[in-house]
């Protein structure tokens, strides 16, 4: 094979059937020189962009953004409208459908270009689900836009998913003290919550770490119902100006009694703060409660975040 014949093609854009997926080659095996060359070619068109009907990607991964504002969506249809899309998104190969990719990063401009009709210029690349959310993430962590509290609700999704640490710190570029805390703040408070305020981008993690705190034993629906505003931060303040306040049942005592009426001991709540006092007679349930209390606060979370 001549070197004219072995790159003729390489500036050229293979022939795609309708969907803009370009039609798949199989390369012949080569050895030695040529072979070695037609392997770096092969690498040259992988790293090309392809052109891809929107209707054909899917979305994947976590969900990084909070806020879904329909004006930004808008404003970028408009300048990609003007000015073309500059910046490729990034896809992967349909893991589940032949013939359709999932999206990595650039949902936007997916969206944006949905909208317009047009083709979306991308890079493929081979990925499996870790790889997948590890380029998302890191990717996540160049943005600037992003506030904390989304890149901590991301962080959360990736642990809940079970991915370890050092994972969710290579995909955020960010160290384990960070993340611990970033998790510490997603723990404490529930993922609607979370939701119902949105991004609040002036807010910032110390911000964030006060609320967490002072969140305690609250009801989250009277939470949920306080996160009401214009803007996400507007949200965050009105939800932290109802947990400044002391809650109705602060100070109270409640008397706890087993399931046949038989008392149990006392419960008091005051400024956030839950003290349970079993009686002599409950020893053995005292017991039983603090040998299961990690698994009953884990069952507390899921059935939080599932609400």
């Amino acid at each position: 094979m001549s070197r004219k014949d072995l790159l003729k093609g390489l500036m050229e854009t293979p022939d795609a059937p309708a969907g803009g997926t370009p039609a798949p080659v199989t390369p012949r095996p080569q050895r030695g020189a040529i072979g070695a060359v037609s392997q770096s070619i092969a690498d040259l068109k992988a790293r090309a962009l392809i052109e891809v009907a929107p209707e054909l990607i899917d979305m994947a991964g976590f969900r990084d953004r909070l806020d879904t504002d329909p004006d930004s969506i808008v404003s970028l249809r408009d300048s990609i409208a003007e000015y073309g899309q500059q910046v490729p998104v990034l896809l992967r190969h349909s893991t589940t459908t032949e013939g359709r990719y999932d999206v990595v990063f650039g949902r936007r401009r997916v969206q944006a270009l949905g909208q317009l009709g047009r083709p979306v210029k991308a890079m493929v690349r081979d990925l499996n689900d870790r790889d997948l959310v590890v380029a998302q993430g890191q990717e996540n962590s160049a943005r600037k836009d992003l506030s904390f509290i989304e890149k901590a609700n991301f962080a959360a999704q990736m642990a809940d998913a079970g991915y370890d640490r050092k994972v969710i710190c290579d995909a955020l570029s960010i160290d384990k003290t960070v993340i611990s805390r970033m998790l510490t703040i997603t723990d404490a408070l529930p993922r609607v919550l979370i939701e119902s305020i949105g991004a609040a981008p002036q807010a910032g993690r110390d911000r964030w770490m006060t609320l967490a705190r002072k969140i305690g034993q609250r009801d989250l629906e009277s939470l949920i119902a306080a996160a009401k505003g214009p803007t996400s931060d507007m949200r965050f303040l009105a939800v932290m100006a109802s947990v400044a306040t002391p809650g109705a049942s602060a100070g109270t005592v409640r008397e706890l009694t087993g399931s046949e009426g038989n008392p149990l001991g006392k419960a008091r709540k005051k400024q956030g703060k839950t003290v349970i006092e079993l009686s002599a007679e409950s020893h053995g349930f005292g017991d039983w409660l603090l040998d299961r209390m990690t698994q009953l606060h884990r069952d507390w979370q899921d059935e939080s975040r599932t609400r």
